[in-house]
């Protein structure tokens, strides 16, 4: 390399971190006077820093080929802040993908096209709504990052209190602590205080409520000015409604989410396929599980374009919290094994709670689970029998083209990378990523492998649940 190449490169890339650098203000601008969340591929643009925007740009060639622009993306936004928009989430990957697509050089013209419908509605309110966690462990406490990410102007969902049982003394200090640090998903990007006096923690402004109590019953939630909440019960003690229901007799709740898969009649809902069926009588839902969530939404897309005749899910799954650390007694068989130093063999219902999201596959699949020595992400390998026959190379075309242009892009992620491993999928924000260089193909047979945060992607996947139920959502462009 001479001298000059050194320096362009150099060049090349100072000029681009001069650019993301430019355009974090104007992020904030759009989120905060506008309510506007931008994304590429779904990855949030919000509160990042010049390196993760680059490096989301960078991502880009994961799902179209190309790496995108940051030169592209700072004239989008800029054309953004001149059309005083309302309420909206925008991908700006898809959105220049598609403006891309159109070959037309007018782009303040295609963003008020496409954008209509919330161009010159800048100061538009929606209504928000309440939300109490009950139970703050793994789950509960990435839904309170997660809450607390999506504040905005404070007219989504609004995170007002969490339940626990007292654990010691100084419970709130330790219970702020674990919202500050996590040993998986690293440190919680803001500033948290407590106050022993009200017994809250404020986490980036928002005043949160901690309450002590061991009976669902006991709460009365308007004495802490909480009216028409959905509770999120991540606990798993109760699955099902009438476990549930013993919410709903609590002054302030109105709605009740489960994250774990419900027993009996309850709905469980996997976002991006029955999310739909929710109705304001809905008074208890189920999240299903997080290997559901994951296994779903790329079934559906099989199952639509080549049909499923049978099949065999196999979960590769992170220990969990309710695995011994070391050999002890544990009413579960394999389970009372260390799981640290165990691979155990162990069972799953994900496989026949498909059927409760996708009626059209019951029956049809058999399922087991692995539980391995890792604390966090995991994969589902779907071994299929089709009612046609597939190509590898035409599956993962089909299944890129499914992450980047259909509407189960928030739910299927892509990635066509050799190097990959199970720590590159922290934090994923999909239910399910699809490792194109896995796919395997022979005639009507296709095995898939799907990575998915067990944790945070399926957090996700409820926060968007509790979305639709409080009927905050903003319209997502590009449509």
């Amino acid at each position: 390399m001479t001298q000059a190449n050194f320096e362009q490169c150099l060049e090349a890339w100072t000029d681009r971190e001069a650019t993301a650098e430019a355009m974090i203000p104007l992020i904030g601008r759009l989120y905060r006077e506008h309510n506007v969340v931008t994304s590429i591929y779904g990855r949030g643009l919000v509160n990042r820093s010049v390196i993760s925007l680059l490096k989301s740009h960078r991502f880009a060639r994961q799902i179209d080929d190309n790496e995108l622009s940051v030169h592209d993306t700072f004239k989008v936004i800029k054309q953004l802040l001149h059309l005083d928009l309302g309420p909206a989430s925008i991908d700006l990957g898809r959105l220049i993908n598609k403006f891309r697509g159109e070959g037309d050089d007018d782009l303040d013209g295609f963003l008020r096209r496409e954008l209509a419908s919330v161009v010159g509605k800048k100061g538009e309110k929606r209504q928000g709504r309440d939300v109490v966690l009950y139970g703050f462990g793994r789950i509960g406490r990435l839904l309170a990052r997660i809450l607390v990410e999506k504040t905005g102007a404070g007219d989504g969902l609004r995170l007002r209190a969490i339940v626990v049982r007292k654990g010691a003394a100084n419970d709130l200090a330790k219970r702020a602590s674990l919202l500050r640090r996590d040993s998986v998903h690293g440190s919680f990007q803001g500033t948290i205080t407590i106050d022993e006096e009200t017994n809250t923690l404020t986490a980036n402004g928002n005043c949160i409520q901690i309450i002590y109590a061991s009976d669902p019953t006991s709460v009365d939630y308007t004495q802490y000015g909480i009216e028409d909440a959905i509770l999120v019960d991540n606990t798993g003690v109760w699955r099902d409604e009438a476990g549930l229901s013993q919410h709903l007799k609590c002054p302030g709740v109105a709605q009740v989410v489960l994250t774990a898969p419900g027993k009996g009649d309850l709905k469980n809902i996997v976002h991006g396929i029955n999310h739909a069926t929710i109705t304001p009588e809905d008074k208890i839902i189920s999240a299903a599980s997080c290997t559901t969530n994951a296994i779903v939404p790329v079934l559906k897309a099989i199952n639509d374009k080549y049909g499923i005749e049978n099949g065999h899910v196999e979960t590769v799954h992170s220990y969990t919290n309710d695995q011994n650390l070391i050999d002890n007694f544990h009413k579960g068989n394999r389970r009372g094994r260390s799981a640290a130093l165990n691979m155990v063999i162990t069972e799953t219902g994900a496989a026949k709670a498909v059927a409760k999201a996708l009626p059209e596959l019951a029956g049809k699949l058999s399922g087991n689970a692995i539980r391995v020595p890792t604390p966090n992400v995991s994969m589902a390998i779907l071994n299929l029998n089709l009612k046609s026959s597939a190509d590898r190379d035409e599956v993962n075309d089909y299944l890129r083209h499914m992450a980047l242009h259909s509407e189960l892009h928030k739910q299927i992620d892509f990635t066509n990378s050799q190097e990959v491993v199970s720590s590159d999928f922290v934090g994923s924000r999909h239910a399910g990523v699809v490792d194109a260089e896995a796919t395997i193909c022979n005639d009507n047979r296709v095995i898939l492998y799907v990575w998915y945060d067990n944790e945070f992607g399926y957090s996700c996947q409820v926060v968007r649940i509790v979305e639709d139920m409080a009927n905050v959502n903003p319209p997502a462009f590009p449509a």
